[in-house]
């Protein structure tokens, strides 16, 4: 990091540096055509005197070869402002690009620091928590309802672990070519049992599933990618949350889309987040003093995998406090079903 700094130290030094030769330089071309003019303007006078042509330098100063002479000095004079202009717009360009190019730089840096900061806290907390409930379940004879206890949270944090690595493994995906596999998919029976799973692993969370429509409509989906898209979404506004926290999952069904929409009612996004928080690592703060559990890769998952099913996601400040991500995929069959039921009825 000090290396990084000095080289960017001496990376302004040489700037300035160029910045005063050009100035420099430009003055002093300015200065020698001047002077140029001021002798062949000189010589010129003389000549023409010499010759009868002028009798006065009122009639020098409008004669035809002095406006010639003075025309084409003042061209070398806008074509010296021009070229330190042109010189001084690149250098500036140049100087933007490097800036740019530091700062990706430095906040990819940070991020892969905070991702295996956050890693290697993920991976550990989870194998730590199995590990203690089979020795205790080992070492002790337990009443049923503590090892019913014990065995909930184990499946808890062994579900984690499985996120956690499926979350990793479709990152990576993303690196090279997924592909979804794209199938008929009940995508409101999918979100039932999602929603469903979450509350069982969440009992202190309120999660509420609305769908709008009495149609199921079969879209085609990849059900792995759609299953991580909903998780993630959830257990971020879990994560996010209150102590308590009331989400709500809805889902709306019209004209060849559907719409998915996870509200919560936690500490909400700011507006300078909103635009960051899909790409790969971001997260809000940093790894030393954050508290929450996380990777960064979750809204990042999620984005790829609905860019994937060629539909849209947004965030939105829900009211009077959270976050609202919405979700708009494209399903043809909705509009079939739709006036399949109308002609029915």
């Amino acid at each position: 990091m000090v290396q990084n700094r000095r080289l960017r130290l001496l990376s302004y030094v040489v700037i300035f540096y160029m910045l005063l030769a050009c100035a420099w330089w430009s003055v002093l071309l300015f200065t020698k055509n001047r002077d140029a003019f001021a002798a062949k303007r000189d010589k010129l006078r003389i000549l023409m005197i010499a010759d009868g042509a002028v009798n006065d330098d009122q009639a020098f100063f409008q004669s035809a070869p002095y406006i010639d002479l003075e025309k084409h000095y003042k061209q070398q004079e806008w074509m010296i402002m021009g070229e330190a202009l042109v010189f001084i717009i690149i250098l500036v360009i140049g100087i933007w690009l490097i800036n740019r190019g530091y700062n990706k730089e430095v906040n990819s840096a940070l991020q892969r620091r905070n991702f295996l900061l956050s890693i290697t806290h993920e991976l550990k907390s989870p194998l730590a928590s199995i590990h203690l409930v089979l020795e205790t379940l080992q070492k002790r004879q337990l009443k049923k309802e503590l090892v019913e206890r014990l065995t909930r949270n184990g499946l808890i944090e062994t579900e984690r672990l499985n996120m956690l690595v499926n979350d990793l493994l479709l990152s990576a995906r993303f690196e090279t070519a997924y592909q979804p596999n794209m199938e008929p998919l009940n995508l409101a029976d999918l979100l039932a049992t999602i929603v469903e799973r979450q509350q069982y692993k969440h009992p202190k969370a309120t999660i509420s599933w609305i769908y709008d429509d009495s149609l199921s409509p079969i879209i085609k989906g990849d059900q792995n990618g759609l299953t991580s898209v909903a998780n993630n979404l959830i257990e971020n506004a879990v994560k996010y949350g209150t102590e308590n926290p009331t989400i709500d999952v809805h889902m709306k069904a019209k004209n060849g889309k559907v719409l998915i929409t996870v509200a919560d009612d936690g500490i909400g996004i700011s507006d300078r987040d909103k635009s960051k928080i899909f790409e790969k690592f971001y997260r809000v703060g940093n790894e030393d003093t954050r508290k929450t559990k996380g990777t960064g890769l979750g809204l990042y998952i999620v984005a790829e995998i609905v860019k994937a099913h060629k539909g849209q996601i947004t965030v939105a400040d829900n009211k009077p406090r959270g976050t609202v991500f919405k979700i708009i995929l494209p399903a043809p069959g909705v509009k079939a079903a739709q006036q399949a039921s109308v002609l029915a009825s």
